[in-house]
């Protein structure tokens, strides 16, 4: 009986890198078990569906990338600030470094499948959402003004690095590669917008 019936982990590596090839709705499942070397029948003992395959690929990837990124071990003592910049060059570094997990997350979550968009947002919008209140009880340490509204001041910065992480995304949606210098200017205008919110721009 062929090994790779067993080989659940070999069978997710090479589906990621038929996905981040072709993409959700092009990728048909003869073409995961040409790449895999066995049948669809076999690829379906393990996954129910294409659907299935797809989202066990994307926890995965989610899985590995929170290992690196380790949101659980930010320490509320940390700055706010300097721990966006952390974050960011710690995601940069890890989709350059598996550039195939960057392009399947980039059209999981900013170019979703009609026929994935359900799931996701039921699956993943949770786990955002505890991200964010981590980043907002980060905020909490950030000494304010008199008479500042706390959970406004977060929304303006919030709103402000959304804008950036999606500037970043737009400029970089066609490229094969990341690109280190458009990361770097996004990161270095992100930071002068950042830093005129924290310290005002009146005389």
């Amino acid at each position: 009986m062929p090994k790779k019936l067993y080989d659940k982990e070999e069978i997710l590596d090479t589906c990621l890198s038929v996905f981040a090839e072709h993409g959700y709705d092009k990728t048909s499942t003869a073409m995961l078990a040409e790449a895999s070397g066995i049948s669809r029948a076999l690829i379906f003992h393990h996954f129910k569906s294409k659907k299935d395959l797809y989202m066990s690929i994307l926890d995965r990837c989610f899985e590995k990338g929170s290992k690196v990124i380790a949101f659980e071990n930010i320490l509320d003592n940390e700055d706010f600030f300097e721990i966006k910049d952390k974050i960011s060059a710690i995601k940069f570094n890890y989709y350059k470094e598996n550039p195939e997990v960057y392009k399947v997350i980039m059209e999981a979550f900013y170019n979703t499948p009609d026929e994935l968009m359900g799931e996701i947002d039921s699956k993943y919008g949770k786990m955002i959402e505890e991200r964010d209140k981590v980043q907002e009880r980060l905020f909490d340490n950030v000494p304010l003004r008199e008479n500042v509204d706390r959970k406004k001041a977060y929304k303006l910065i919030k709103l402000t690095l959304d804008y950036f992480e999606s500037k970043y995304v737009s400029e970089l949606v066609d490229d094969s590669e990341l690109n280190e210098c458009i990361f770097e200017n996004i990161i270095d205008e992100r930071n002068s917008f950042i830093n005129m919110i924290r310290y005002g721009i009146q005389k």
